[in-house]
């Protein structure tokens, strides 16, 4: 039992370390948005520690999810840049992340995008078909 207990508190004083360096940071979601969303979901919590700890959370989250977007950008575009050397044209080196991308990315955290009708990936799409220059 004197393990149990040296060991929560070893925890209990890293909590304590790491909530006391969340006042020294800024982090790059403002207070104000998280305790807006915070509110409209119905938790209320004047501990500025407490939001910051939801702010770093949401922002790993989204790195995350940009980070295997673009995984599924570099993956697409290399089976189109193997595509364009059959056919000898030269290689765009640019990065395109398109809606596919990232609702690939999104679906692996459990989150599923639908696209609207009137959605488009292309900047010719819902032009007359006469006029596209494609």
């Amino acid at each position: 039992m004197n393990q149990t207990s040296e060991c929560r508190h070893e925890d209990d004083a890293a909590l304590t370390d790491f909530l006391a360096s969340l006042m020294d940071y800024t982090p790059t979601i403002p207070d104000e948005l998280v305790e807006h969303y915070l509110g409209k979901s119905g938790f209320q919590c004047p501990d500025v520690r407490l939001i910051r700890l939801v702010a770093v959370a949401t922002q790993k989250f989204i790195a995350d999810v940009a980070t295997d977007a673009l995984q599924h950008c570099k993956a697409r575009q290399s089976a189109v840049v193997k595509d364009k050397r059959d056919k000898q044209q030269k290689q765009d080196k640019r990065l395109i992340l398109t809606m596919d991308d990232l609702s690939k990315s999104l679906r692996e955290y459990g989150v599923n995008v639908k696209h609207q009708e009137y959605f488009a990936d292309s900047p010719s799409a819902g032009l007359d078909p006469a006029s596209r220059e494609e």
